[in-house]
């Protein structure tokens, strides 16, 4: 009797995992990495662009809501109105303008996270009238928006010297 009920419930077992195996898999979604990286690339340019012209609206339109700047000798900016706040400050710099280098681009298959590394250069003019260069490196990552477009969560960066 207990060996029937043993072999009764392994037989269950068996046929509910037979089951299971074949249901069919979910088909993996398509592989956009490559169009995705070139819409960062894309999406760099203009962003250096925006800062270079002090259109701070079009600077901030790349920022996810809830992102996060990092940036040397200062405190985390944490949230949209305080990342602008952090950028309105910079682009007040007197002759002021920005480059990125992009280096390594690298988005996730799921195709909704993608971290950048490169580096940048900020020129501007100090009180005097003296020309100012910084150098350095950053990183992002970024997120995909459910309209596609891809917005930073977190940007951090680090001078050079």
């Amino acid at each position: 009797m207990i060996r029937q009920r043993y072999c009764l419930a392994f037989a269950s077992a068996m046929a509910a995992l037979l089951t299971a195996c074949s249901q069919p898999q979910p088909a993996a979604p398509p592989d956009t990495r490559a169009t995705d990286e070139a819409a960062i690339k894309a999406a760099d340019q203009e962003w250096s662009k925006a800062a270079t012209a002090k259109d701070l609206d079009k600077v901030m339109s790349y920022y996810a809501e809830d992102a996060v700047l990092f940036a040397p000798k200062a405190p985390a900016f944490v949230g949209k109105g305080n990342i602008r706040k952090a950028w309105q400050s910079l682009l007040a710099t007197p002759g002021m303008q920005m480059t990125t280098t992009p280096s390594l681009i690298i988005v996730a298959r799921s195709g909704e996270l993608a971290v950048e590394r490169g580096s940048f250069r900020v020129a501007s003019t100090d009180k005097k009238g003296k020309p100012i260069e910084e150098t350095g490196q950053f990183v992002l990552v970024w997120n995909k928006a459910p309209d596609g477009t891809w917005k930073v969560l977190a940007d951090t960066n680090a001078d050079d010297k």
